[in-house]
């Protein structure tokens, strides 16, 4: 009896020994392969082009939209959103969107102190919007997510421009799909013009030239939407377009060339400069002009943000415009899939044997305004990709009251660890402080509307709220990753006279739908 129990007990101990060792091997092949699939990924996310791009196309120019000017001197643009077809290097039927066109959208041009109206029509078959990014008009007008846009409708948003002059641009901004909307190629620019400005080049097509760059991604010849690996800062492509173009070049006949830059990606951030190290000089910023030119040889891009570059191209040379690895400053990890260790090369400014001459930089740009100081400060904490101070997007929750008149102070706390930037709408704010970054770097001196905030950072934005007022429609604030806005990464605010305070609520559900903004009806 006795030396069955231990027999029994030797083999139950051999049986678990067994066991053990089975699920321990089982479990090592398990972590090696997912070290081995890890591994797999890291090895092949990283994108290097440089030295194998084609350039054997002529960069699009986006046209500029044609106007008319009513009895009463408003100018007048019309805009149709529709689908199409467009050959953006993988064929003529990759399946696309645009404005007056199938891929992307006119250029609109107008003057400081002109009335605008612009007549969009919706035809791509489902709800959207069309958003002036930059822009400061009344909130109604602003095309945000609650003056959508039925399908068939045509939506006549009007304002008069009150800003200095600046390259601005517009896009979709639907709740919920503004990444998809924009993908597939629903953006153009929008140029603010001033008379009373500095005499810079500004022929355009020849040597004032929009540079809109965006990557994307394909499955087959279709337009691939899928996120990053192992990163949720959204769709993140392995080639590079100019104003729709692949591989594109530009020929430059003038000794200098003005280039909007404009990040119209939805996730990539970009670090812009020449492969032969040519300099360039900086002179605006999102929101218009600096005071003075800054001479810079790198120039760092995140979703949504703009600079104005002037450069002189020596004669019969060719130059590359490429993003080399961008600083994010973000762990190993985030900055490995969030397009970190990533390098493009852009556009190639092929110059010809002999230049015409046009107008030099001046030394004195622009007078910028003084936005006074605070009274009020704000905090803003970037808490996950989907919330902002630990909150959700709420369409019928207003964040934040702002009295209009006042300056305010407002900071922005990136405490999740992911790479993010932060837009907000209708002002154009100083940045005041941003942490590791001296205060006087020429990136952050002019008005900007929209800012990289690294992880574990801080910026600080002075922004003083003028002119339109309206208790029941906001603005919006959020990150202009476009993933990160769809899924949540936005809040609310409404400017309101002080004796309007009170009055403010909670929003019923669309009350600031289309027909609230502008004038809308039915095709």
């Amino acid at each position: 009896m006795c030396r069955y129990a231990t027999t029994t007990r030797i083999e139950g101990v051999k049986l678990l020994g067994r066991i053990v060792a089975t699920s321990f091997a089982v479990g090592m092949t398990l972590i090696l392969g997912a070290a081995a699939v890890g591994l797999y990924f890291w090895n092949t996310t990283s994108i290097d082009t440089t030295g194998q791009v084609t350039f054997d196309r002529p960069v699009q120019i986006p046209p500029l939209a044609e106007s008319t000017v009513a009895d009463d001197g408003t100018r007048v643009f019309d805009l149709t959103m529709q689908r199409g077809t467009s050959d953006l290097g993988h064929g003529p039927d990759t399946q696309t969107w645009g404005v007056n066109g199938d891929y992307l959208g006119p250029t609109l041009r107008a003057e400081r102190g002109e009335n605008v109206r612009v007549n969009v029509t919706n035809e791509v078959g489902e709800m959207s919007t069309l958003h002036w990014h930059g822009m400061h008009l009344p909130a109604a007008m602003d095309g945000g997510p609650h003056q959508t846009v039925e399908p068939g409708a045509t939506w006549s948003p009007h304002w008069t421009i009150d800003q200095p002059a600046a390259s601005l641009w517009y896009h979709p901004h639907l709740h919920g799909s503004t990444a998809s909307h924009v993908y597939r190629g629903l953006a153009g620019m929008f140029l603010v013009d001033d008379q009373d400005g500095p005499v810079l080049p500004d022929e355009y097509g020849v040597d004032d030239i929009p540079v809109i760059v965006q990557d994307k991604k394909f499955n087959g010849n279709q337009l691939d939407e899928d996120g990053a690996v192992f990163a949720n800062v959204g769709t993140l492509g392995d080639e590079i377009l100019v104003n729709g173009t692949p591989g594109a070049f530009l020929d430059v006949t003038t000794e200098r060339v003005r280039l909007r830059l404009l990040n119209a990606s939805n996730a990539r951030i970009y670090n812009f400069s020449f492969d032969t190290g040519l300099p360039f000089d900086l002179i605006g910023t999102d929101g218009g002009l600096l005071e003075s030119p800054v001479t810079l040889r790198s120039l760092q891009l995140s979703p949504g943000e703009r600079a104005e570059i002037v450069v002189e191209v020596p004669a019969g040379t060719r130059n590359v415009l490429r993003s080399t690895p961008p600083d994010l400053r973000a762990d190993l990890w985030q900055t490995h899939f969030s397009g970190g260790d990533d390098s493009f090369d852009v556009l190639e400014l092929r110059a010809a044997a002999t230049l015409e001459s046009n107008e030099s930089v001046p030394d004195h740009l622009a007078t910028l305004e003084d936005l006074g100081e605070p009274t009020v400060t704000r905090s803003f904490e970037l808490t996950s990709t989907t919330e902002i101070n630990g909150s959700k997007m709420d369409m019928n929750r207003i964040d934040e009251v702002v009295v209009a008149g006042t300056t305010e102070l407002w900071e922005i706390d990136n405490v999740s660890g992911m790479v993010h930037n932060f837009h907000v709408h209708d002002v154009q704010f100083q940045v005041v402080e941003a942490t590791g970054m001296p205060a006087d770097h020429p990136t952050l001196t002019g008005r900007k509307d929209t800012v990289y905030v690294p992880p574990g950072t801080t910026v600080r934005l002075l922004m003083r709220f003028d002119g339109h007022t309206d208790p029941n429609i906001p603005y919006m604030y959020h990150c202009h990753l476009l993933r990160h806005e769809d899924d949540g990464m936005m809040g609310q605010f409404v400017v309101v006279g002080a004796d309007e305070v009170e009055e403010v609520g909670v929003l019923p559900i669309h009350s600031a739908h289309h027909d609230h903004g502008g004038e809308s009806h039915t095709g």
